[in-house]
C-alpha cells in the first residue's frame, strides 16, 4: 500500500521545481530594464501581483493607486471576483489583468483532495502567471508581489502581508511535511528579492534575524485610505437610516438603547467566530438578568468567505433557543463607500484575527481606526501592540469571556471609557497611507524624493 503523505513532499519538490523552471524561461523582458539609470526618461512601470482576489486585497490596490498618483504606470495582476476600488477603474495609468482562475476540480475543502491537487494547483498557477507576465503585459522595471515568486529580468519586491506557510498550517497543521516544505521554499526564494516590505516591525525582525535576509527589509504599516473618515452625528444618523442592515432599528439606535457593533471578516480559519458568538450569548444573558440596563446590540458582520454559512447556522440555532434575545446579528457585503460609512457610524469594532504567524496585522482594524471607530480585538500575538494601544484606542481580549467583559464595560452605564477610546481611534486614524508609503515605497521606486 502506498503511503501518499510520505511521497507528497517529493512530488511537491518536483512540481515546484518544474514550475520555477517554467517561469524562469526567457520572456519579453529585456535585460537592460534591470539597469535603468536614475533620472532616465524611461517611464516607471510596475507590475503589482497578488495571487488572490484583487477586490479583496486593499493593500495591493493602495500600492497601485499610489504608484499611479506619483507618475508611474501599473499593471495590476490578480484574480477577478469582487469589485476593485473605483479609482482604479477610472485611472488611465492602471491596467488590470486577470489571471485565469483554476478549474473547479482543483478547488476543494477536503484535506485529502487538497493534498492530491496541491502540486497541480502550483503548476496551473505558475503557467497562468507566466502567460500573463510574459505575453499580456508590457515589460516592467519593478515587480511587486504579496507572496514569494521568482521572475527573471526584473527587480522583485516582496510585500509580506503574512507568511504563506503559516496560512497553509491552518489547514494541514504546523508540523505537516508540506507546511515545512513551504516554509523552506519561502525562505530560499525570499533571498532572490531586491527588497522586502513588511506590515509590522515584528515581521521585519523575523526576516532579518530568523531568516537572515540581507536585502532591505522595510516596514510599511497599513494605513487607512482617504474614504475612511469619522462622521458627525447628522451624517451618522443619515447613513444608518438608509443602510438596509440598520434602517429598521434607527429609532432605538438614536435613543441609545441599542449599540452598533461591526466585525469585518474574510471568514477564514484564522478568525474564530465562536469567540464572538459565545460572547454575544453571554452578553444577552446578562442583559436579560442581572444587568437589565445594558443596551441591545446590533452586530453587523461584513465580508465573504468559506465559513460564513456555518456561522449563520450557529446563529440561527442560538436565536431559536432564545439565547440572543438582546442581540441582533446581520451580515452585509457593502460597496467600498458604504463600508467606510458603516465603520464611521458604528459604536465599536471587533477584530477576531488571531494571526497565523504572530507578526501580521489585520487591515480591517486599520480601516476602523481611520473611521474613528474604537476596536476590541484578539491580542495574543506579538504584533498587536503596534496597532492597538491598550486603553487608548482599543482593548484586547483572549477569550469569549474577555470579549463579553469588554462589551459590558464599554456599553454599560459608564460611557466615558468608550468616548476616550473613540478619541484615541480618531487620533491614530490621522496617520494616513500616503504618509507611510511615500518615504518608503515611493522612495524605493524613485517616484518620491
Amino acid at each position: 500500500m502506498i503511503d501518499l503523505e510520505s511521497w507528497l513532499p517529493l512530488l511537491v519538490i518536483i512540481f515546484t521545481g518544474f514550475s520555477i523552471l517554467l517561469v524562469s524561461l526567457p520572456s519579453t523582458y529585456g535585460a537592460d530594464l534591470r539597469f535603468r539609470k536614475k533620472g532616465s526618461s524611461i517611464e516607471t512601470r510596475v507590475q503589482v501581483v497578488v495571487l488572490g482576489d484583487i477586490g479583496r486585497s486593499p493593500r495591493i490596490q493602495y500600492h497601485a493607486l499610489s504608484i499611479a498618483k506619483n507618475g508611474g504606470f501599473v499593471d495590476l495582476i490578480g484574480y477577478s471576483g469582487s469589485e476593485v476600488h473605483p479609482d482604479i477603474e477610472s485611472d488611465t495609468r492602471i491596467t488590470v489583468h486577470n489571471i485565469a482562475i483554476k478549474p473547479a476540480f482543483l478547488r476543494t475543502n477536503s484535506r485529502w483532495l487538497f493534498l492530491l491537487s496541491a502540486p497541480f494547483k502550483v503548476i496551473f498557477q505558475a503557467l497562468s502567471l507566466y502567460y500573463t507576465l510574459a505575453y499580456r503585459t508590457p515589460p516592467a522595471k519593478w515587480l511587486l508581489v504579496q507572496i514569494i515568486c521568482f521572475i527573471r529580468n526584473t527587480r522583485l519586491i516582496i510585500d509580506w502581508h503574512n507568511f504563506g506557510y503559516s496560512i497553509l498550517g491552518l489547514k494541514l497543521g504546523a508540523t505537516h511535511p508540506l507546511v515545512r516544505l513551504s516554509q523552506l521554499l519561502e525562505r530560499v526564494f525570499a533571498s532572490k528579492a531586491s527588497a522586502h516590505l513588511v506590515v509590522s516591525n515584528a515581521m521585519a525582525r523575523v526576516l532579518r534575524d530568523d531568516w537572515g535576509l540581507e536585502g532591505p527589509v522595510l516596514p510599511l504599516h497599513d494605513r487607512p485610505f482617504p474614504q475612511f473618515q469619522p462622521l458627525d452625528t447628522t451624517q451618522r444618523i443619515t447613513f444608518l437610516a438608509r443602510c438596509p442592515q440598520t434602517a429598521s432599528y434607527i429609532d432605538i439606535i438614536q435613543s441609545g438603547r441599542m449599540k452598533v457593533l461591526v466585525s469585518s471578516t474574510s471568514w477564514t480559519p484564522d478568525e474564530d467566530f465562536s469567540l464572538l458568538l459565545n460572547a454575544l450569548v453571554s452578553y444577552s444573558n446578562l442583559a436579560t438578568s442581572v444587568q437589565s440596563k445594558l443596551p441591545e446590540v446590533l452586530a453587523i458582520i461584513t465580508g465573504k468567505g468559506p465559513q460564513k454559512d456555518a456561522f449563520l447556522s450557529q446563529i440561527q440555532i442560538m436565536a431559536e433557543a432564545g439565547k440572543l434575545s438582546k442581540v441582533h446579528v446581520r451580515t452585509a457585503w457593502l460597496s467600498a463607500e458604504d463600508y467606510a460609512k458603516l465603520l464611521a457610524s458604528a459604536d465599536l469594532g471587533v477584530s477576531l484575527h488571531t494571526s497565523s504567524s504572530g507578526v501580521d496585522l489585520p487591515m480591517k482594524v486599520v480601516d476602523m481606526l481611520g473611521a474613528g471607530l474604537p476596536v476590541v480585538g484578539w491580542d495574543k500575538f506579538e504584533a498587536w501592540p503596534e496597532l492597538i494601544h491598550e486603553g487608548i484606542n482599543g482593548l484586547g481580549f483572549q477569550s469569549s469571556h474577555g470579549l463579553c467583559t469588554a462589551l459590558v464595560d464599554l456599553f454599560g452605564d459608564d460611557k466615558e471609557q468608550l468616548r476616550q477610546l473613540r478619541k484615541g481611534a480618531i487620533l491614530e486614524g490621522r496617520k494616513r497611507w500616503d504618509d507611510e508609503w511615500d518615504p518608503v515605497m515611493g522612495k524605493l521606486l524613485e517616484l518620491c524624493k
